[in-house]
């Protein structure tokens, strides 16, 4: 019993491992370290090209809820996180190097999992498929993948933010919090009004590397360049992510007009990167330009921001809620292609595409995983008709909200409801994972005792 995985990403890791633990040969196909795309720096597998954070692990946001939800299923990449994390306030940020070297020595350790260090140029036709090489799939297999019968393949750009050296900052304009004082795991960079408007004029004039080929709102919202941000008014960026909301200097008690987070990219706290400063800027303007925020005036950029083309399938009509390819029973696609936007997300479609293809060549009915959940809500998303199909970030607005029930008062409170959400959720995973093991979706089947 053999499957195929093309990509060791997130996605491509976390759907090995899945059918693997389920007791499924997989052999996993990742073109690295021979040949890297422009967005790859490592040679190990399950690399962080863009943060290092893996956003809120709270159930009151929609992607703490996904990552409860994978870490009830056994992801490797969750518990590769959780083991790797460093301090983020609310969030869930890792070590990226030790992330990447955790997981890839974890698929590599596998007895079931054969890794093969080679780029696949077309869809294997022997064995079944999970398709999981990200959004910047080689061209070779890109028009292997655009020849599928009714698939039309969609663009977008994504942006990288820079890193700065710890060391090379003034610590002396910079101060330790988190929002809400919630610990001090951010380091920020307060802007009084002429700081700030000086700021937004200098980025809004500063030299971009052209995008050739495709206009300003191919830009994918989620991963904004923070100059187009600015561009688009001259208090974007004071309610994006330079909004002070929660941050009180403390060396003037009150709260600066705006403010640039630094959150830590490695355990050792000795690399920082500037959050949401996703950038296309030449790296002669980076330095320029980000040196104007307080504190970077001597900043070392250990790494400038970058910008890739990112690649996505048109996949509602193409895929169902499994990520298995309508009509081709077998081949299977996870992860950013899809049109999941974000790293957990990734894993999240790598994990329920692993658990479907288990099921079926134990020849058992994949477990369904409903609106209700988080996973079960991304899924549907990119396999119900759209005709202005995006990539999405898991929100709760995507999964079923709370039933009616008569006589009882509805939650007024925001988080209090999202919370509700969550336990409703997590609860539809338990009751999934301990169905009686004659249930055709049960996960605690013959084919989870391997």
């Amino acid at each position: 019993m053999r499957a195929t995985v093309i990509g060791g990403g997130l996605a491509g890791c976390e759907a090995a491992w899945q059918l693997a633990r389920q007791g499924v040969r997989v052999d996993l196909y990742e073109m690295k370290p021979s040949r890297k795309t422009p967005a790859q720096a490592l040679s190990t597998m399950a690399e962080l090209v863009c943060s290092n954070s893996l956003r809120s692990d709270r159930l009151s946001n929609a992607v703490g809820l996904l990552k409860a939800e994978m870490r009830k299923l056994d992801s490797l990449i969750m518990r590769v996180a959780d083991e790797t994390a460093v301090p983020a306030g609310g969030a869930l940020a890792v070590d990226r190097e030790l992330f990447s070297a955790g997981v890839d020595g974890a698929i590599r350790s596998h007895q079931q999992i054969t890794v093969h260090e080679k780029e696949v140029t077309e869809i294997p036709r022997e064995d079944p498929v999970i398709i999981a090489t990200g959004p910047l799939t080689s061209d070779a297999l890109s028009h292997s993948i655009a020849r599928m019968e009714g698939l039309s393949l969609l663009h977008f750009y994504d942006a990288a933010a820079p890193i700065v050296t710890a060391d090379s900052l003034d610590m002396d304009k910079v101060f330790p919090m988190s929002r809400y004082e919630r610990g001090e795991d951010y380091l920020n960079c307060p802007m009084d009004r002429e700081e700030y408007y000086a700021f937004w004029e200098a980025l809004c004039a500063a030299q971009t590397v052209p995008v050739h080929g495709f206009e300003e709102k191919a830009v994918f919202e989620g991963c904004m360049p923070i100059e187009s941000m600015a561009k688009r008014g001259e208090m974007a960026m004071a309610f994006g992510p330079l909004k002070p909301v929660g941050l009180t200097d403390p060396r003037t008690g009150r709260e600066p007009f705006a403010v640039v987070q630094l959150r830590r990219d490695n355990r050792e706290g000795s690399l920082y990167n500037l959050v949401g400063f996703q950038t296309r800027l030449t790296f002669p303007e980076q330095r320029r330009v980000f040196s104007m925020i307080p504190g970077l005036s001597q900043a070392e950029f250990a790494r400038y921001g970058v910008m890739h083309r990112n690649t996505f399938l048109n996949s509602p009509g193409f895929l169902d809620d499994t990520y298995q390819v309508v009509g081709k029973p077998g081949i299977y696609f996870a992860g950013q292609i899809t049109g999941v936007e974000g790293y957990v997300e990734s894993a999240g479609s790598g994990l329920l595409a692993g658990i479907a293809l288990a099921a079926c060549l134990h020849d058992q009915a994949p477990p369904r995983f409903s609106g209700r959940t988080a996973l079960g809500a991304m899924a549907r998303y990119v396999s119900t008709p759209n005709r202005h199909f995006q990539p999405m970030n898991c929100a709760f607005g995507l999964i079923d909200p709370l039933e009616v029930v008569p006589g009882q008062r509805k939650i007024r409170n925001k988080q209090q409801r999202y919370e509700a959400i969550s336990q409703r959720a997590l609860a539809e995973i338990d009751e999934i994972l301990h169905a009686p093991s004659t249930s055709p979706t049960s996960l605690s089947g013959k084919y989870m005792l391997y």
